[in-house]
């Protein structure tokens, strides 16, 4: 059940790598694996592949010098997965222009999932502007409306503020994608507002308390504890 998608796995443990390797076929994707930096590199570049699973701790280099090095001319989505679980690691990463994060040890239903999160954000943002201002983003009951700028459940205005429906209107164009603490207070506050969270957790919880019907269980907004928000797809 092929899909037309292809995938270079960067990961140097070779019973992981196989797996994915395996897992990723089964599914229908197209697979190159690279073990090393240097291989990594080769295969990003000759097989334009439309993303990258990519490991950090690599033998050969840092894979967050890939990252640094691969958002020079391209942007395909990038997951990394690591053992690293540290905070500063995964905003690292992500601020680099990595798309996604998974620590180790993961399951592969998970990893699926994010791929595919990660393909259909690449594809949405491919799209003309004109397409984009028309295309409601809709998740469930909620529909947001981008061009009249407001957020409905259940076809029900839920009457957000400006800043709440910039704050979701940002998480719904990158949906399937973590946005970092700092990037989200930079797009809607400006760059000399300081990086400051306590802003953004008030107002995330304001717009929990107007679209979510459990707030200690979000169906739509998604926290990665100490990193970001993610819109979820599904």
């Amino acid at each position: 059940m092929a899909n037309n998608y292809s995938i270079v796995v960067v990961e140097d443990e070779k019973g992981i790598r196989n797996v994915m390797k395996m897992v990723f076929e089964a599914n229908g994707y197209k697979v190159h694996c690279a073990e090393n930096g240097s291989e990594a590199m080769m295969s990003i570049t000759s097989q334009c592949p439309d993303i990258v699973i990519l490991d950090l701790g690599l033998p050969d280099m840092d894979g967050v010098d890939i990252i640094r090095n691969v958002r020079q001319w391209s942007d395909v989505p990038i997951i990394v997965i690591s053992a690293r679980s540290q905070e500063r690691d995964k905003v690292n990463a992500l601020e680099l222009g990595a798309d996604d994060y998974i620590t180790k040890p993961f399951g592969t239903s998970e990893m699926l999932a994010r791929v595919k999160n990660a393909i259909k954000h690449a594809v949405s943002v491919k799209m003309l502007p004109n397409q984009m201002a028309q295309t409601d983003f809709t998740l469930g009951e909620m529909t947001v409306d981008f061009k009249k700028k407001r957020v409905l459940i259940g076809g029900n205005d839920m009457h957000l503020t400006q800043n709440e429906y910039k704050i979701v209107a940002l998480l719904a164009q990158n949906a399937g994608k973590i946005l970092t603490y700092d990037y989200i207070i930079k797009h809607i506050w400006g760059p000399n507002l300081q990086s400051d969270n306590r802003i953004l957790r008030v107002n995330m919880a304001n717009i929990r308390r107007k679209i979510e019907k459990d707030t200690a269980n979000p169906e739509y907004i998604a926290t990665e504890i100490g990193v970001g928000y993610r819109m979820n797809t599904e």
